[in-house]
């Protein structure tokens, strides 16, 4: 199970983030401090274990399959429906 992580930012890079925006700083520097923060979040993600990414991709492809079934059924049941009303009746599929 992927362990519990809370999505809080840390105290330094909020200590940080204040002191730079404090400072007036040019183009260059901004995008520098965009790149760091990334960075310390892309830090905190969690990968799937093996088992997990199997079950969620199961659970992924069960979902899928019952909403194909369920659009496959409704398309069937209007296009017999517009059949019926402007059609002669007789609808083949």
């Amino acid at each position: 199970m992927a362990r519990k992580v809370v999505d809080e930012p840390s105290e330094d890079l909020v200590a940080n983030a204040k002191r730079e925006r404090a400072e007036r700083r040019g183009p260059f520097a901004r995008i520098a401090l965009f790149i760091r923060q990334v960075m310390a979040e892309l830090r905190k993600v969690v990968t799937p274990t093996r088992r997990e990414l199997f079950s969620y991709t199961g659970v992924v492809l069960v979902f899928v399959i019952i909403m194909m079934g369920i659009v496959y059924g409704l398309d069937y049941l209007f296009g017999w429906g517009v059949s019926w009303v402007f059609g002669d009746g007789s609808f083949s599929g």
